[in-house]
């Protein structure tokens, strides 16, 4: 048996150490990649590890999950919507959540991506907005039914909240609609003047990013006008 350990805890050890450098491998592979992509964006690009999220973005769930909460990879930046500036930041999001205790104890880390944008539009109530799930026809059968739409094809594709349902049918009007359809959107949620879009199963390949800042540009751009115009006439002077 001592013979066997002087074999199994070498081959143990230079296994954990090589698994650890394909680690740092991929995470500096990541981190040029998507500095490379910021540069093309012409955004800011800080690879730094950054906590206080889940207060500065309290409202957003996802960043309040586990402990070990950061972000990392951020990219900043400023598009154009419709004539109005839209300050963003794309990145990295890692939380980590704990079960059980003594020997039984085992730690498990998660990671997303995601996309935040400050809106320039004042009394944007909250909206939400994502693929319809299994779970939400249970939901709808007990009672806890989301937002119901004229076009039956789209309230079975998409679960839609709001705290106003007049702002929520004004937004997702026909051509919003076919928009949503079309562009097979990921889930994202609008809160206290800010949008945020996530990934729902791990990180975004470095070369999706532009494609989700794409989508959320012409998101924007499907505003009915009169919303846009009705939201810029609270907007204290």
């Amino acid at each position: 048996m001592p013979e066997l350990l002087f074999i199994v805890v070498p081959a143990f050890l230079i296994f954990m150490g090589a698994m650890a450098y394909v680690a740092h491998q991929q995470a500096k592979q990541r981190r040029e990649d998507l500095a490379r992509v910021a540069g093309e964006l012409k955004w800011t690009f800080d690879p730094g590890y950054h906590g206080g999220w889940g207060s500065r973005y309290a409202q957003f769930s996802c960043f309040n999950q586990g402990h070990s909460r950061r972000a990392s990879n951020l990219m900043h930046g400023t598009v154009e919507i419709e004539g109005r500036p839209f300050a963003g930041v794309m990145g990295d999001y890692t939380y980590k959540k704990t079960s059980g205790s003594g020997k039984n104890r085992s730690t498990k880390t998660y990671h997303f991506s995601f996309l935040l944008f400050d809106m320039p539009l004042g009394g944007v109530p909250h909206l939400a907005v994502r693929p319809e799930g299994i779970f939400d026809s249970f939901s709808a059968f007990m009672g806890f039914d989301d937002i119901d739409f004229e076009s039956e094809e789209f309230s079975r594709k998409f679960h839609v909240k709001s705290s106003d349902k007049r702002f929520a049918y004004d937004v997702i009007d026909p051509r919003m609609m076919q928009f949503l359809m079309q562009s097979h959107p990921p889930t994202f949620e609008i809160d206290r003047g800010v949008f945020c879009m996530k990934s729902t199963s791990g990180r975004w390949e470095p070369r999706e990013f532009p494609g989700k800042l794409r989508w959320s540009q012409s998101f924007f751009a499907h505003w009915p006008r009169h919303v846009v115009d009705n939201l810029l006439s609270l907007e204290p002077r």
